[in-house]
């Protein structure tokens, strides 16, 4: 079959409330966010990307296990597209789940500025729900007369929380009233630069069922839900109001409404059950007898020794010492090989570290392996270990993904190798 267009370029937005003005951004196939891309578990993408924002660009397909050849990382897996280019992504969806696809070339300014869409990988045997609803969370900093601001590469905003927007929502599609009664399945996706969002429900009774993509085995309450920046939370949930389904920001100023979902009428079929577990993904045990431990630092921000010694060349940020790209990884690892990493966070800023090409466990306060994430939130001064099998060959970032800390050089890369590990006697 004729690969999906996938083509980047200059569009208007209504990012603001109707009647105020358009906003002037970047998006896919005429719009922001872009298209929903979806497949069967087991399914091939093929999606030919053609790039008209008028510099260079590329695709990174965020939490999806693939070949690293299609990862979208400029300068480590591929070159750059360059304007009016175009690149032919084919990569196989081994797991079923919520995923994203967003820029990974000066990504802090193209996915602020609208660059990104969901991908959808569906079950073999979706669970039963009346309906499947995503929800893309963004802020935005917008001047008044409804223009993107700029200073996307602003060394303060860098510094601290990264570029923080003046106006959030919560864009659902499809935007289809539901009825009281329903079973919604939700698809939550934080795709803001470097906003933390914790959310609340309104309406609904129900379960976090997976995280980052990944089915949790025993579905978990979803009061406390907190998303940084890419990462995603499904929740199969009950309606059980005639008003709207809400999704709340719970600020200190009061709670901000980022967006609703309109009930409609009443759902009189569909019987009291369980919230079910979804199946799981297929991965790999890790072999904790044999585990490398390594150590990931986080230094820099405001506030640092880093900073009042005077940056070298705009570099705020560093992991172990080192910021930005190196010409050597953090770790190579032989293919299969389990690691356990502890990411110390010596900053005075919350960090969100994203791993591509693979999932980790979060290891739990009491040790015990927790959810498989992508991306885990690491509060400052905190503590947290993950555990990961690397078992996908090639070289993959590790980076914050607040993506003004990642711009200012909160970054690292590992290696995989190709061949499987033998043991020699």
């Amino acid at each position: 079959s004729a690969p999906v267009e996938l083509v980047a370029q200059p569009v208007n937005a209504q990012i603001l409330p109707e009647g105020e003005p358009a906003t002037p951004m970047l998006g896919f196939n005429g719009g922001t966010p872009g298209p929903v891309l979806r497949a069967r578990q087991g399914e091939v993408f093929d999606i030919r990307f053609q790039n008209q924002i008028g510099e260079g660009s590329a695709v990174h397909w965020h939490g999806l296990r693939i070949d690293n050849a299609m990862d979208g990382v400029p300068g480590m897996t591929q070159d750059v597209v360059e304007a009016g280019g175009e690149f032919e992504y084919s990569f196989r969806a081994p797991d079923a789940g919520t995923f994203w696809y967003h820029s990974h070339n000066r990504s802090w300014e193209q996915v602020a500025k609208g660059l990104y869409g969901p991908l959808i990988v569906e079950e073999p045997t979706p669970p039963d729900v009346d309906h499947d609803l995503i929800i893309m969370i963004d802020d935005w900093r917008i001047t008044e007369n409804g223009v993107l601001a700029d200073g996307f590469e602003n060394m303060r905003d860098q510094a601290h929380q990264g570029r923080l927007g003046n106006f959030a929502r919560a864009l659902v599609e499809p935007v289809t009233p539901v009825r009281r009664g329903d079973r919604v399945r939700l698809r939550l996706i934080n795709v803001a630069t470097d906003r933390i969002f914790p959310v609340e429900l309104e309406g609904v009774e129900g379960k976090v069922v997976a995280l980052d993509g990944m089915p949790i085995v025993d579905p978990q309450e979803f009061s406390g839900l907190i998303l940084a920046p890419a990462q995603r939370a499904d929740i199969i949930a009950d309606v059980i109001t005639d008003a709207p389904i809400g999704f709340v920001f719970p600020t200190r100023d009061g709670p901000y409404l980022l967006g609703e979902i309109p009930v409609k009428g009443a759902n009189t079929t569909r019987q009291p059950s369980e919230i079910p577990a979804l199946p799981p993904n297929e991965v790999t045990s890790p072999d904790m007898g044999s585990a490398v431990s390594l150590t990931l630092t986080m230094e820099g921000g405001a506030m640092s020794r880093r900073m009042m010694q005077g940056m070298m060349g705009g570099d705020i940020w560093a992991f172990n010492g080192q910021s930005g790209l190196t010409d050597t990884p953090l770790h190579s690892f032989e293919r299969g090989q389990t690691a356990r990493i502890r990411l110390v966070n010596d900053t005075r800023f919350p960090h969100g570290i994203h791993l591509h090409g693979h999932h980790f466990f979060e290891v739990g306060a009491d040790g015990n392996l927790g959810a498989l994430r992508d991306t885990t939130l690491v509060d400052a001064g905190e503590t947290r270990d993950i555990v990961c099998v690397f078992d996908n060959p090639g070289n993959w970032l590790l980076h914050c993904h607040m993506l003004g800390h990642q711009a200012a050089g909160m970054k690292t890369w590992v290696e995989v190798a190709l061949e499987h590990h033998h043991h020699h006697h």
